[in-house]
């Protein structure tokens, strides 16, 4: 079962509709939706208070066999302190600096079809003959403007995505070791090599 099936689960079991949830946790009832969805993932914040509101665990919300744990840390940033060139250099800047000595490897996510986009994807690829380009139409809006990030200290990795206004951190609870893995309901495919060799030539 996901995140959003546990979670939709969950709050029908607490007779609570989206809009009642929606205003206990001061989002919109579109975040429920979207969690529920698993179109996206509320922070570690909302992920505690919706548990309690809930009368579940947060371990029982995110124990889907996947390798993330509940060390998650999320903080705004300021792009414009980050120094000059692209939204994505300095993004990468930003994160090389909060890591010194780690190995930073580039991430290209992707979410986990659902059956109307496995349509589009379909369509897509019947109009184009281009496999997989429906993939990304579907899911380019979605995750526009966040960069993802493998960060390798050794003994720890970090899967860390940087948005215009936050960095997110979440310490992972097994070792990746191959260029392809999948965490919740998202898959990544590493799509350039460490970055910080770059930062320090």
């Amino acid at each position: 079962m996901t995140l959003g099936e546990k979670i939709k689960k969950s709050r029908v079991e607490a007779n609570m509709t989206q809009e009642e949830l929606a205003s206990k946790l001061m989002v919109s009832r579109q975040a429920i939706s979207k969690w529920e969805s698993d179109k996206g993932m509320p922070d570690i914040g909302n992920l505690k208070a919706m548990a309690g509101l809930l009368n579940v665990s947060v371990d029982y919300l995110l124990d889907d066999g996947t390798a993330l744990d509940l060390s998650v840390t999320r903080e705004s940033i300021d792009l414009s302190g980050c120094g000059t060139g692209s939204k994505k250099s300095r993004k990468n800047r930003l994160v090389c600096e909060k890591y010194p000595g780690a190995k930073v490897f580039m991430l290209m996510p992707q979410r986990k079809l659902t059956k109307g986009e496995k349509i589009i994807d379909c369509i897509v690829w019947l109009l184009t003959d281009l496999p997989g380009a429906g993939i990304d139409i579907a899911h380019s809006v979605d995750m526009i403007g966040t960069e993802y990030y493998l960060v390798d200290r050794g003994t720890e990795q970090y899967l860390v995505s940087v948005s215009d206004e936050f960095l997110e951190s979440r310490r992972l609870a097994e070792q990746i070791s191959g260029k392809k893995f999948t965490l919740g309901d998202l898959s990544f495919r590493i799509v350039q090599r460490d970055i910080a060799l770059d930062r320090t030539k």
